[in-house]
């Protein structure tokens, strides 16, 4: 079932999401070479004990996992596309970064990711997270009342295919309000004009995933959680909580420097 949000609920949303822009602000700040992705789990933990919030990631146990996720960030390096457990490995110069961190706050949450690189970066990883970050600013774009799902889908996808990249075809963005995962889904890629009517008051999470070397194919790692490119690739990954409004789309988790 899709729930439609008051305008108070997605105020109350941007509270949320505000703790999850100043976690990835303070991740972004502290990552360096060396730097494990324990103590940048460790970083995020305090943003969100600073801000009475919790997080809907730990704990967190989908249908596919075999053991529920450890940590309050996903840390997935290079060819990890998406939730990597933070482990005690330590950055090296070079290393392509995706952060995603959610906040439940007074009983509402936000989700977003970033992507960086560590150190000296190659200009093929620039251009992947900078992809990413079009791609994103696409799909919001097209967040719009009176649109449907797949026009946010066709966004994404159009920006993503447009630069050679790879799509994952089983991952995507979704709804967010009470819970991290809500109803509709939102894929990034897709028809335009399909799907589910966007109209006032539906909150999603739009997340393009991007695979560098141009295939979509993945694998699970098995830690059952991490899915990395099948071709070695690197990946970046990119996300903001976007609520439809009469005013157009408004972006809750936008980030401020730490």
């Amino acid at each position: 079932m899709v729930e439609l949000k008051t305008e108070a609920s997605i105020d109350a949303m941007y509270a949320a999401g505000q703790v999850v822009g100043q976690a990835l602000s303070a991740v972004r700040k502290a990552a360096d070479v060396g730097v494990s992705l324990l103590e940048l789990d460790e970083v995020a933990r305090e943003v969100l004990r600073a801000a009475g919030a919790t997080s809907p990631f730990l704990g967190y146990r989908p249908s596919f996992a075999p053991t529920p996720f450890p940590a309050v960030i996903c840390a997935s390096v290079n060819d990890a596309i998406v939730h990597g457990i933070p482990t005690g490995y330590r950055l090296r110069d070079g290393d392509l970064v995706s952060i995603d961190c959610g906040a439940l706050l007074d009983g509402w949450a936000g989700d977003s990711a970033i992507s960086f690189v560590v150190g000296r970066a190659r200009p093929e990883d620039v251009r992947l997270v900078d992809t990413a970050e079009l791609a994103l600013a696409a799909g919001i774009a097209a967040a719009v009342a009176g649109n449907r799902i797949g026009d946010i889908a066709h966004a994404v996808g159009r920006v993503c295919r447009t630069a050679g990249y790879g799509v994952p075809q089983d991952f995507g963005g979704h709804g967010i309000g009470r819970r991290m995962h809500e109803d509709p889904s939102v894929p990034n890629e897709g028809r335009p004009g399909r799907g589910f009517a966007l109209r006032p008051g539906l909150v999603l999470a739009i997340e393009p995933m991007l695979i560098g070397g141009g295939r979509d194919d993945y694998y699970e790692a098995p830690d059952g959680w991490t899915l990395r490119t099948s071709d070695g690739s690197r990946a970046a990954h990119a996300e903001h909580t976007v609520a439809i409004t009469e005013q157009g789309p408004r972006v809750l988790t936008a980030r401020v420097p730490a």
